[in-house]
């Protein structure tokens, strides 16, 4: 029976940890796809502006994108010219006109063609000696560089590389690259490729540092379990006492390299049922030998509460990969809206400071949307809140406490994101052609539900009070574009304006999925 008690306890700690390991690598593998993201969006970026694109022009679309808070692994953004061999005076006009620099590319390389780093963010002394650094002269990067010209736009990985100068500074990292093509279109050669650097440290830190922490040391390797292609070892150590049995082999497939993760419990690691007991059991069997019927029936109790913690452990691990594809799906789709955001802000803004300014403000409008359905579990937001979180990122000051009145409205996914978006327009709209300060005092927001069951709807107001009169205008910009998008395709309602000499009045007509 204490053999039987201890193979039971065994094999549930065991199903506990593989369901911590899962939960890792699921951390792990959001938290690059969302560093990623950002390499997709400078590449639209640089479609948009056909691969040409000055130093300052550069420097103000980093900065816009606050990268210390929201990417704390990334080191920096880059570009490197593609050129024939042949054409390395071109680079050194570049240099000196970009950064005042007099550097031919370097180091020699008996390659056809060159790859030197021509842009570069966030911009110090190292970054500036690196200035001109033919990347393809490097095997490891060559290899990433030919991998990424040849996968049409998909971003590639290097292996294991040492970022930064000097034997004490250089720490393990990754380089992604993506091709960034000429405006000649297919069959031209590359503009050139556009790839972030990050450190693994930092990157494995903000994958598996938040709360709660999981009760386990990583490894990280690029390929093959191997000194040469350690990525990350976790600080925490493995706890001794439990054998290779607890050790957990996963794979990830990032921008085209293979990765293998090991997991092995740490000292913080609690098994869901006490080592102890296998012992216990035993003594008490020893003390009590004419109680056999008492310990069978105790026996029993154990082992269909280990097989009832093995059905719940197996169905945690069915709900952790449905959840995984489902937070996949998400980032896809948030990835999809990016581009395509980026693609319309880049076609209608007159130059880098406009497009910047333009995506960036929805960049947040989109993240406060996520970050009220991250909040909630992805389950419902309230209507109120998003208005308010919403219009106080336009106007910038404490909102009247009489602008929005309404009953609580809960709602979906689908329709928190679509919503997010047209509050952010209507607001930006309203403060750019308002009554300058009085535009918050003139705004009037009201919302109500009609019908009942599947036929209910969500009826709003939104109402801007200006003494100067509005007329219908004679263009219609993308920030209309993107709200009707939103409402009749996205949602499926209906909105109507409405042109008076006393102001704009909205009416939103949308199917409510509360």
């Amino acid at each position: 029976m204490a053999a039987l008690v201890y193979l039971a306890t065994v094999e549930a700690a065991r199903i506990k940890f593989q369901s911590v390991a899962d939960d890792a690598l699921n951390r792990i593998e959001g938290r690059v796809e969302f560093d990623l993201a950002l390499l997709h969006a400078t590449q639209a970026m640089f479609a948009a502006q056909k691969g040409k694109l000055s130093r300052d022009e550069f420097r103000d679309y980093f900065e816009s994108l606050d990268a210390e808070r929201n990417f704390p692994s990334l080191r920096g953004i880059g570009f490197v010219r593609f050129i024939n061999s042949a054409d390395s005076d071109a680079i050194t006009r570049e240099l000196k006109d970009g950064y005042g620099i007099d550097r031919v590319p370097f180091p020699q390389t008996e390659l056809q063609w060159r790859t030197p780093i021509v842009l570069f963010e966030p911009m110090s002394k190292a970054s500036l000696d690196a200035m001109g650094f033919d990347m393809a002269t490097d095997p490891l990067r060559r290899s990433a560089i030919e991998s990424a010209m040849a996968a049409q736009g998909e971003p590639r990985a290097t292996g294991r590389v040492l970022l930064g100068q000097g034997d004490n500074a250089r720490q393990p990292g990754i380089l992604v690259f993506a091709r960034v093509d000429r405006p000649e279109g297919a069959g031209a050669a590359p503009a050139g490729l556009l790839y972030v650097a990050f450190r693994s440290a930092e990157l494995f830190q903000a994958a598996l540092g938040k709360a709660p922490l999981l009760p386990l040391a990583v490894e990280v390797f690029d390929g093959t379990r191997d000194d040469d292609t350690l990525l990350f070892r976790s600080q925490a150590p493995p706890d001794a006492s439990y054998g290779d049995d607890f050790s957990v082999t996963r794979e990830a497939n990032v921008a085209g390299r293979k990765w293998t993760i090991n997991f092995r419990p740490s000292t913080a690691f609690v098994p869901p049922s006490p080592s102890t007991a296998p012992l216990m059991l035993g003594l008490f069997g020893l003390v009590l030998a004419g109680s056999i019927a008492l310990v069978a029936r105790y026996q029993q109790r154990a082992y269909e509460a280990a097989t009832l913690l093995h059905e719940a452990s197996e169905k945690s691990l069915l709900e952790k990969d449905l959840m995984l594809q489902e937070m996949k799906h998400r980032i896809k789709n948030s990835i999809a809206r990016v581009l395509a955001m980026a693609r319309q802000t880049a076609s209608g803004a007159k130059d880098i400071d406009e497009f910047s300014a333009s995506f960036s403000a929805r960049l947040q409008a989109m993240a406060a949307s996520q970050d009220m359905l991250t909040r909630s579990r992805w389950q419902k937001a309230d209507l109120g809140e998003l208005l308010r979180i919403e219009l106080g990122q336009v106007f910038g000051k404490e909102l009247p406490e009489d602008m929005m009145k309404g009953d609580l409205v809960e709602l979906d996914e689908t329709t928190t994101q679509a919503l997010g978006l047209t509050f952010h327009e209507l607001a930006t709209n309203a403060l750019k052609y308002g009554d300058g300060d009085n535009s918050v005092g003139g705004l009037k927001v009201d919302w109500r539900l009609s019908g009942k069951g599947k036929g209910r709807r969500l009826l709003l107001n939104w109402m801007e009070r200006n003494q100067n009169g509005v007329t219908k205008p004679e263009k219609i910009g993308f920030g209309t574009k993107l709200i009707d998008m939103n409402i009749t395709r996205e949602l499926g309602g209906k909105i109507e304006r409405t042109y008076a000499a006393d102001g704009l009045r909205v009416e939103i007509d949308i199917p409510y999925r509360g």
